[in-house]
């Protein structure tokens, strides 16, 4: 049931006064067994909902009825009991608009009380350890307490202009202290609690607020804290469990804060904690899934994290991981997200060239390449890392080395027919022939010597077919461009947007519509027609056919020859003219 329902329902007995029944008010005292357990707030929450309902019964108390003669409230929507004072009909309709009692708002004052009493409490608790270090039942009570008072300071979440306050009053350092509490529910408390305080809405709220807490935070160094404490966690435990995925989602809190978090978890061991938890032998659970979004999110931008992620060995444990997808198919939607996220990592992985080394040594080549053979739906995401893997002038061992193990038996397939989408296929059918497009473009200009000669021979044989396909593709892909072409043409000019940040936004909408895929198409035209008559003959002979010409295909190669892009300053040079001596002997 909702707040509204609730709100709405209008119970058949007599509605209670606010005074009655004082001890729906009373704040409940916290049960031993209370220790630990997640979301434990419930009854109180229940005992909420109630009091919001019985406030809003008195506030109808006694409603106007229509045509009632002689009453001077007609105009009005309803009536309050003649025994409330104003004060009390006031905080009755506060309380129905805003949920919230005045008394539950927490204030400067009652946030100064509340880390007094937390203060006092955990010193307390830290005497009585020490005092009775060998009997635990006697620093039990205190303990409870402890833990009692770090719930009621849940309520500070609320509240994110009091941050600094909290910040100035040194309450989250002695709280960032209790991390390393030897009691794990205590520490598992305090991460319940920086995961309400971090949450990104609520410090939405109030910019002070989140200045304050982020710089704290920082200086206290959060994520070396939060990664010691994981390292003693039980995931056995759920309370234990529950708490690695608040920790996880601390953090990934403050990366959406603050970017540069991405770098100081992955350097202050969050990176290594990820890398060995996705090792560990234990099932598939909604924490690997977790891992797997952390770990992309830190590898995605961060060149430093990737080179990191290298020296951990986490090209392998990426590999290894992966290697269970070979020949089964994940037995969830859940478990196909989480081997989706491990080959997002390797792709990204994959942008540092170190890495690709690591990837070839690590024979990641053999088990993409049977991936593509098994057709299962590891499939997509082989494909995806196949094209990342020899991209560029660092993919060119990738390159050779995939010719050299009978890779051209496996992706010309792929390339010939479009694998048929659907429910367990996770590529579109565009994504597919980009990346097997992607791949051929990249073995066409990477190979030397005899592999390269036997991936020119693949277009000569069975009466070129595979020349077939590619004018096959070019035309629907050209198509594709035109068309986006027509409705750039079409859009009105924005007035705000400057001319070059306009042609370079038509330019990223014409790449996204087809145009990227098309450059590929081409390229292998170019280059393939560069090296066989018999090729280039076929090529004008399909052209004419279909009413294509190759001055179309001149004018793409020599905009992709002038969009290289901004990587290194001599490798771009060398591939301008390259790309621009095909497009003069086409």
């Amino acid at each position: 049931m909702d707040i509204g329902e609730l709100l709405a329902f209008k119970p058949e007995q007599t509605p209670k006064r606010p005074h009655e029944d004082d001890d729906d008010f009373a704040v409940p005292e916290p049960a031993p067994s209370d220790i630990g357990k997640r979301g434990g707030g419930g009854d109180e929450k229940a005992k909420r909902m109630r009091r919001i309902a019985d406030a809003k019964e008195t506030a109808n108390y006694k409603k106007s009825q229509e045509g009632n003669a002689g009453s001077g409230s007609a105009g009005s929507t309803f009536e309050f009991d003649p025994e409330l004072t104003e004060e009390e009909r006031l905080n009755i309709l506060k309380y129905v608009e805003s949920e919230e009692a005045e008394g539950d708002v927490l204030d400067e004052q009652g946030l100064k009380k509340l880390i007094l009493v937390f203060e006092k409490r955990n010193l307390k608790n830290q005497e009585m350890r020490i005092k009775f270090s060998d009997s635990p039942e006697k620093f039990m009570e205190s303990e409870l307490d402890l833990h009692a008072v770090i719930q009621e300071l849940k309520a500070v979440a609320t509240v994110p202009d009091l941050y600094p306050l909290l910040v100035e009053l040194h309450g989250l350092h002695s709280l960032l202290e209790l991390l390393a509490h030897q009691n794990t529910d205590i520490a598992v408390a305090v991460v319940d609690l920086l995961q309400e305080v971090t949450d990104v809405d609520i410090l939405g709220e109030s910019s002070d607020g989140a200045e304050a807490l982020i710089e704290a935070l920082r200086k206290e160094q959060i994520c070396a804290l939060l990664v010691q404490n994981l390292e003693r966690l039980n995931e056995q435990v759920k309370e234990e469990s529950d708490g690695v995925h608040n920790t996880l989602a601390i953090v990934e809190n403050l990366i959406e804060i603050e970017g540069e978090f991405v770098r100081e978890a992955a350097t202050q061991g969050l990176l290594a904690w990820i890398l060995k938890r996705l090792k560990g032998k234990s099932p598939f659970d909604p924490n690997k899934l977790y891992c797997s979004e952390i770990l992309s999110i830190l590898i995605q931008t961060e060149n430093e994290n990737r080179l990191l992620l290298g020296t951990l060995d986490g090209v392998d444990v990426l590999l290894q991981q992966l290697a269970i997808y070979k020949r089964h198919d994940p037995a969830s939607n859940e478990e196909q997200e989480y081997m989706s996220n491990l080959f997002n990592c390797l792709c990204s992985a994959l942008m540092a060239r170190e890495n690709r080394d690591r990837f070839l040594n690590g024979e990641g080549l053999q088990l993409m390449n049977l991936m593509l053979r098994e057709k299962k739906m590891s499939r997509n995401g082989s494909l995806k890392v196949l094209d990342h893997a020899m991209a560029g002038p660092d993919g060119r061992e990738n390159c050779n080395k995939f010719v050299e193990i009978l890779g051209l038996r496996t992706i010309f397939p792929l390339f010939m027919k479009t694998p048929k989408r659907n429910k367990q296929r996770l590529l579109s059918v565009d994504e597919h022939e980009e990346h097997v497009c992607s791949v051929i473009a990249s073995m066409l200009r990477n190979c030397k010597g005899t592999q390269r000669q036997r991936m020119l021979t693949k277009f000569t044989e069975n009466d070129h077919e595979k020349v077939d396909r590619l004018l096959e593709l070019h035309l629907k892909y050209l198509a594709k461009v035109e068309a986006i072409d027509k409705e750039i043409d079409q859009q009105p000019k924005d007035a705000a947007i400057d001319e070059d940040e306009e042609t370079e936004n038509n330019y990223i909408k014409r790449l996204t519509g087809g145009l990227f895929t098309l450059q590929r198409i081409d390229y292998i035209l170019l280059e393939v027609s560069a090296t066989s008559e018999t090729v280039k003959q076929r090529v004008l002979q399909i052209l004419n056919l279909r009413g294509a010409s190759m001055k179309t295909i001149r004018s793409i190669m020599r905009e992709y020859a002038g969009n290289l892009g901004d990587g290194d300053t001599e490798w771009r040079e060398q591939e301008q003219t390259h790309i621009l001596s095909l497009v003069d002997r086409f």
